[in-house]
C-alpha cells in the first residue's frame, strides 16, 4: 500500500450504469457534499435551467445524455476525491471501458424497479477482467421496485459476484420510509426532497422507538429482514471487497439525495487508495518516487472559445509537477507542460502538481495519443486501452467544399479522441468512419457542425466488421491483399485493415488463409 500521505487519501473512481439509472444524478450529490457545487442540477433539461455539472457539451444538455467521461475532482473530509462520470449509452461504451483503466474501484448504479440491464453487465464484465472493487448503490427506492431480496439475488447472478448489503430499504415506491444503516447501526429517515438531506436517528432496533418512528408492522418486518440478512450473508469484509470479489450494496434515491452521503461515507473509508499498474516492461507501484503516466483519453473544444485538446493523464506514480520536463516515450522526447490544469467538469484550474492517483489535463496539439506514457526518462508503455472492431460504417464526405480544411481538421482531432475510427478504402481512396452505435454518428456530424464550421454528408456503406490483419507469411499476405483489394484499407496508424462485408466472408477468409492473423481490437 502507499505509505505516502498524499497518495494514500486519493479516491480515484467511476460511476458507471446503464442509461437512465442515475448516474450522473448521484455525481452531483456528491459535488454537493464535496462543497463544489451549491445547487445540484437536473439531468433532463425542463424549466430548471441548470443542467447537470458533468454533461456540458451542448448535445449533452439537449438530450439528457452523456456522451463523454468528465472528470471532477473535490475534498471530502480528509480525502482527495477523483470521480468519472462514464456515459451509460452503449453507443459511448468504449469511452466507458478505457476510463475504466484509469480508475481504482467503481460504483455501479443500479435502478431499483429496472435491476440489472445489458449494459450493467457488460460494464462488470471490464471490472471482473482487472479485479477492480466494486459498489452497487440501488437508486430510485423513492419509486416502486422490486423486493430488496430479489433484488439482491439477481445482482448476485447476473454480475456474478458476492454481495453484502450495508444499508437496507423499509419499504419503495409511496411507502418508502427510509433506510437502516447495517454498517453504523442507525436509522434514516426518508423525507422527499430535493435540495434537504435527511434527518437521521440512533434507534435500537430492539426496542419500541423503532415502532413509534416507522409503525408497527413495518418494524417487525424490518426486524425479521435484519435478522434473516445475518443468517443469509457472512459479515462484511473489506479485503474481499478490495480484491473485488464481494459488493456492498446500498439503497437510496439520488434524486432526492437520500442515502447518497451513507454511501460516500463509506466508499471514502474502505475504497482503494492509487493501486500498482501493470507496464509492459514492469509493476509499477503507486509510491515510487519517480512520476509515471498514461494517457487515456482526448477531448477537443472542452473550451469553445479556444480550440484546444486536452489530454486527460492518469499519474500511476510519484509526483507531477508543472514546468518540469517528462519523457514522452513514443515520440522519444522530453517535454515540459506550463499549465496542466484540473477538472470540475468544463471547469479547470491550474495545478503546480499532482499525485499518484490523480486525473490531470495537459493541452494537446496533436502529440498525444491515447495509451501514451509520460515518465522521468524510464522507457514504459501502459497496455490496456484497445479500439474495438466497428460494428456500424459510413462515407464521410464534405458537404461544404469552401470547408474541405475544417473537415479534415475536425475528422482528425475528434479520431484522436477515440470518438470513432477513420478507415481510409485502398480501392477508392474514400473516408470510411467506423462506430459501435449509431448515435455516434449524429454526434459526430453535430459536433464537426458546432465546433469546427464544417459540415459533413453520411453515404451507405454496407460492411460487417473491421478486422486488422498480419502475417508472418507476406507472399500470402500479399495474395490477401490482391484477392481482396476492395475491401482492403488503413487505419490512421497505416496497419492494414480487412473491412469484410458479411459473417460469412470473413469466415471464409479465415478458412482459405491460414497464416494469416485477423484481430478484433486494434491492440496486438
Amino acid at each position: 500500500m502507499a505509505t505516502n500521505p498524499e497518495i494514500e487519501r486519493r479516491r480515484t473512481f467511476a460511476i458507471v450504469a446503464h442509461p437512465d439509472a442515475g448516474k450522473t444524478s448521484l455525481t452531483e450529490k456528491f459535488l454537493l457534499f464535496g462543497g463544489q457545487i451549491q445547487v445540484a442540477g437536473a439531468v433532463k433539461s425542463n424549466k430548471i435551467k441548470k443542467t447537470a455539472t458533468s454533461d456540458w457539451m451542448d448535445i449533452e444538455k439537449q438530450r439528457g445524455i452523456s456522451v463523454t467521461t468528465s472528470v471532477m475532482e473535490f475534498d471530502y473530509k480528509d480525502y482527495k476525491v477523483n470521480i468519472l462520470d462514464t456515459p451509460g449509452h452503449q453507443d459511448f461504451a468504449e469511452d466507458t471501458y478505457r476510463t475504466l483503466t484509469a480508475v481504482d474501484s467503481v460504483i455501479i448504479v443500479v435502478d431499483g424497479a429496472k435491476g440489472v440491464e445489458t449494459q450493467t453487465r457488460k460494464l462488470m464484465e471490464v471490472c471482473r477482467m482487472r479485479n477492480t472493487p466494486v459498489i452497487i448503490f440501488v437508486n430510485k427506492m423513492d419509486r416502486e421496485a422490486k423486493g430488496p431480496f430479489d433484488l439482491m439475488d439477481e445482482l448476485e447472478e447476473e454480475l456474478v459476484i458476492h454481495v453484502r448489503p450495508l444499508t437496507w430499504p423499509i419499504e419503495s415506491g409511496p411507502r418508502f420510509k427510509g433506510v437502516y444503516n447495517l454498517y453504523e447501526h442507525n436509522l434514516n429517515l426518508f423525507q422527499p426532497s430535493k435540495q434537504v438531506v435527511t434527518e437521521k436517528v440512533e434507534v435500537d432496533i430492539t426496542t419500541e422507538e423503532l415502532d413509534n418512528r416507522i409503525g408497527h408492522d413495518l418494524a417487525d418486518k424490518l426486524r425479521g429482514e435484519l435478522e434473516l440478512i445475518e443468517g443469509v450473508y457472512p459479515e462484511f469484509n473489506v479485503d474481499e471487497y478490495l480484491q473485488g470479489e464481494v459488493a456492498p450494496v446500498f439503497f437510496g434515491s439520488a434524486l432526492n439525495n437520500f442515502g447518497v452521503e451513507e454511501l460516500l461515507n463509506t466508499f471514502v473509508e474502505i475504497a482503494p487508495s492509487p493501486r500498482p499498474v501493470k507496464a509492459e516492461e514492469r509493476t509499477v507501484m503507486p509510491d515510487e518516487p519517480k512520476f509515471t503516466g498514461f494517457i487515456f483519453k482526448i477531448t477537443a473544444n472542452i473550451d469553445p472559445n479556444h480550440r484546444s485538446c486536452i489530454a486527460f493523464c492518469k499519474v500511476c506514480s510519484g509526483r507531477f509537477s508543472r514546468g518540469v520536463p517528462y519523457y514522452h516515450v513514443r515520440h522519444d522526447k522530453t517535454m515540459r507542460f506550463s499549465s496542466p490544469t484540473q477538472f470540475m467538469a468544463q471547469r479547470k484550474t491550474t495545478v503546480d502538481e499532482a499525485w499518484a492517483g490523480d486525473i490531470i489535463g495537459l493541452p494537446d496539439n496533436g502529440t498525444f495519443k491515447i495509451g501514451d506514457t509520460l515518465t522521468e526518462g524510464e522507457h514504459l508503455h501502459f497496455r490496456g486501452l484497445p479500439s474495438f472492431s466497428p460494428e456500424m460504417f459510413k462515407y464521410i464526405e464534405n458537404a461544404d467544399p469552401m470547408k474541405q480544411k475544417q473537415l479534415a481538421k475536425g475528422i482528425d482531432q475528434l479520431m484522436d479522441e477515440g470518438v470513432a475510427q477513420l478507415f481510409i478504402n485502398q480501392f477508392n481512396g474514400r473516408k470510411i468512419i467506423g462506430t459501435v452505435g449509431q448515435l455516434q454518428f449524429e454526434v459526430i456530424q453535430y459536433r464537426l457542425e458546432h465546433e469546427y464550421n464544417a459540415k459533413c454528408r453520411w453515404e451507405p456503406v454496407s460492411l460487417y466488421k473491421a478486422c486488422w490483419i498480419e502475417s508472418d507469411d507476406p507472399a500470402e499476405l500479399e495474395a490477401f491483399k490482391k484477392r481482396k483489394y476492395q475491401y482492403m484499407a488503413k487505419d490512421r496508424e497505416g496497419r492494414d485493415v480487412f473491412l469484410a462485408d458479411s459473417g460469412y466472408v470473413l469466415q471464409m477468409a479465415q478458412m482459405d488463409f491460414k497464416h494469416i492473423k485477423f484481430h478484433f481490437t486494434s491492440e496486438f
